[in-house]
């Protein structure tokens, strides 16, 4: 294919690069810019365009405000001026024809992140085979808001709309259509897992894979927390046409405010999915175990640790930890499991470990145990030697993508993480995508889980008593 090889949409033809095999195409909208007119509107359709439009250059991002502190010295984030965000990327082989279609949503909490970081560049997948495609979706105010008279999670249907650019757009690019695996970490998989409770959706996803991904969503009334906050400080009402009267950095600085001073273990609300008959009728915790779209899902065995720095698990004591039991009704009987699988942990990594297992471990084993459809479960322990991050979040992610040189993946794991683990797990990923089969057997009653360390191996999930006894 030529260095500069084009493809025709439905929208238009655009123009993209192309090297070593793989050609490149960025920065393509799957929907039209959410301001203006169409700000807390669902997404919109593209408009059409008549000449050759380069695909060269990543689309700008979502408007958020970057992570600060320590979190921001180990998670980057990217910032591309420009209204139109909602634009998606294709790595594919250049000679590809009805290749297996990866979907992937980056995380962020809802309301940070970039499909731009270096991190997620497609390419190694691309020359695996795969036709590799990824989003930017609305994030924060703009996204996630629970506002009268305007829809809700629009970010969610951002997710939506794009998966269905996917399924129409793919062939062009070499992509078969009925064999995309959508996949995302954190907040990207809570994403993933909500478009599997959508029927329009889920007919579209052949598989999933969620990486610590929560898989619980909220009231409208409690997801719309943040949204009452904001209004209240800015003396509006939450509606739609007086959030639509404020600017989106206005917004971003009101939330910024709200945020200061917060920590992980309290202050102000984040943004989480509402259920919402409309764009998601049900909690994806209650509809992941009943549906048979094959899954590979996971956790980090010290998730909390990116979340929590050692200043705020220093500062949990016994009576922090006592209280804290008692507002998520964890039993006494638990907290001491948890005690006895972790002898040597301090108060606070006893509250983290908690927290993590309440947080995403809880819901997904819940959903692996029930599921009938095949099911692959997997634990990240490799710990990382960067500020006793030990296997925290998101620190699987340079391994999966298999990117342990970039700047991204060195911030958390620093310059010698095991290229071996990268292989194994980036191969894994693959062979689920292709296959179906990801190497390991599947969880079932045994409770299989592949645990992916320096030596890696097939075990019966871990510190499950504790974890059972955790209230649903």
């Amino acid at each position: 294919m030529a260095d500069s090889p084009t493809v025709t949409l439905s929208s238009g033809t655009i123009r993209g690069s192309a090297h070593g095999g793989i050609v490149r195409f960025l920065g393509i909208p799957y929907a039209a810019a959410p301001f203006g007119e169409n700000r807390f509107r669902e997404p919109q359709p593209v408009t059409p365009w008549a000449d050759v439009r380069d695909a060269l250059e990543f689309g700008p991002t979502a408007p958020q405000v970057p992570y600060t502190g320590a979190t921001g010295e180990l998670l980057g984030s990217v910032h591309i001026e420009g209204d139109d965000i909602l634009t998606a990327n294709v790595w594919a082989p250049a000679d590809a024809t009805a290749a297996p279609v990866m979907l992937w949503i980056h995380g962020g909490a809802l309301e940070r992140g970039t499909a731009a970081l270096s991190l997620y560049d497609g390419a190694a997948f691309a020359r695996a085979g795969i036709v590799f495609v990824s989003i930017n979706y609305r994030l924060g105010a703009e996204g996630f808001s629970v506002l009268e008279n305007a829809p809700r999670n629009l970010g969610l249907r951002d997710a939506a709309a794009a998966l269905e650019w996917v399924h129409r757009e793919v062939p062009a690019f070499g992509g078969d259509p009925d064999r995309i695996t959508a996949m995302g970490e954190s907040a990207g998989g809570a994403l993933v897992a909500a478009l599997l409770t959508r029927d329009d959706s889920r007919r579209l996803i052949s598989r999933a894979i969620i990486e610590s991904g929560p898989l619980e969503a909220q009231t409208a009334e409690k997801a719309g927390r943040v949204t009452t906050q904001m209004a209240k400080r800015l003396g509006i009402r939450a509606d739609r046409e007086s959030f639509a009267a404020v600017s989106p950095h206005h917004l971003l600085e009101i939330r910024r405010q709200q945020s200061a001073g917060s920590s992980p273990l309290g202050g102000a609300p984040g943004y989480q999915p509402a259920i919402d008959a409309d764009s998601m009728p049900r909690s994806p915790h209650e509809v992941l175990g009943r549906i048979d779209t094959p899954l590979l899902i996971g956790t980090n065995t010290d998730e909390y640790r990116l979340w929590f720095p050692p200043e705020a698990l220093s500062s949990i004591s016994r009576l922090k930890l006592f209280l804290a039991t008692l507002a998520l009704r964890i039993p006494r009987r638990a907290v001491a499991e948890y005690r006895a699988e972790w002898p040597s942990a301090s108060t606070g990594e006893i509250f983290g470990q908690l927290a993590t297992d309440v947080m995403l471990r809880r819901a997904m084993t819940g959903v692996a145990r029930s599921r009938p459809a095949t099911t692959h479960v997997y634990e990240f322990a490799w710990p990382s030697p960067v500020r006793d991050l030990r296997a925290a979040h998101a620190l699987e992610l340079g391994f999966v993508f298999d990117r342990l040189d970039d700047p991204e993946t060195q911030r958390l794991a620093g310059p010698d993480a095991p290229q071996a683990l990268a292989d194994e797990m980036h191969a894994a990923w693959i062979a689920f995508v292709t296959t179906g089969d990801p190497g390991w057997p599947v969880y079932g009653p045994s409770r299989q889980t592949r645990l992916f360390d320096e030596t890696s191996s097939t075990v019966a999930q871990r510190r499950t008593t504790g974890l059972d006894l955790l209230p649903g």
